[in-house]
């Protein structure tokens, strides 16, 4: 999210941190200690995809350091939903394409193949072909690209995945007392519904905002930008 933090630094006092504990609780300890460290408390959390995740159960678990939890693009919060956002990536790809998917999901699985970044990042390109509606040209600048870390992906996707299956990260709702905002795309295979209506019924003090023509990164798309910017200079004021 380096390109929303340089944006946001304009007007506001902005840290982006960079996870890189192996486990879920790791990344959990790991942001709470640099918020402690490095914020003016209570913050505003914007979390992007998982982030949406990490940022949600961070408030839950230590809600005195967030006044407001801003969601964007997060995965859904309920199992019955993630066959629609397989089958709304899979149906945005060639034949071609699902079947490469395929084979590096069988690599990422095999605790044999040895270091499975690269197929790991391989996996993101495809994703993000099927989670872009439309984007500006050559919008990942070099800069911003980090090293994929298969072991790290694994270590936390599991057990972020098991807490859904179980109910146990909806369940956390109970402990949130901020303001929380979802925000969005009308385009993003991660079914809108996944998140609104499962929050809206578990939180006290929600809103989702529907951004149209938008994939799942709304600030690399060239008909969502200029309102996702907006509504978040609204927002973190």
């Amino acid at each position: 999210m380096a390109p929303v933090a340089r944006e946001l630094a304009h007007t506001n006092g902005v840290l982006e941190p960079l996870q890189t504990a192996a486990t879920l609780d790791g990344q959990v300890k790991e942001l709470k200690t640099l918020l402690e460290e490095h914020a003016g408390l209570p913050v505003t959390l914007i979390g992007f995809s998982w982030g949406a995740w990490l940022s949600f159960i961070v408030t839950a678990r230590c809600p005195d350091l967030v006044r407001k939890l801003i969601l964007v693009g997060s995965g859904p919060f309920e199992e019955k939903y993630v066959a629609k956002l397989q089958a709304a990536r899979m149906s945005r790809l060639s034949e071609a394409e699902r079947i490469e998917i395929g084979s590096i999901i069988d690599a990422l699985n095999d605790s044999a193949a040895g270091d499975t970044s690269e197929q790991l990042a391989r996996l993101g390109a495809l994703a993000s072909k099927a989670d872009t509606y439309d984007p500006f040209p050559d919008v990942q600048e070099k800069s911003d690209r980090l090293k994929t870390r298969n072991d790290i992906f694994q270590g936390v996707w599991n057990d972020a995945a098991e807490m859904r299956r179980s109910g146990e990260l909806l369940t956390l709702s109970k402990q949130i007392a901020c303001p929380v905002v979802a925000i969005h795309g009308d385009y993003d295979p991660h079914p809108a519904e996944g998140v609104e209506k499962p929050l809206a019924a578990a939180l006290e003090d929600f809103r989702f905002i529907l951004l149209t023509n938008c994939g799942h990164k709304p600030w690399i798309e060239q008909q969502a930008r200029d309102a996702f910017y907006l509504i978040l200079a609204r927002e973190v004021q």
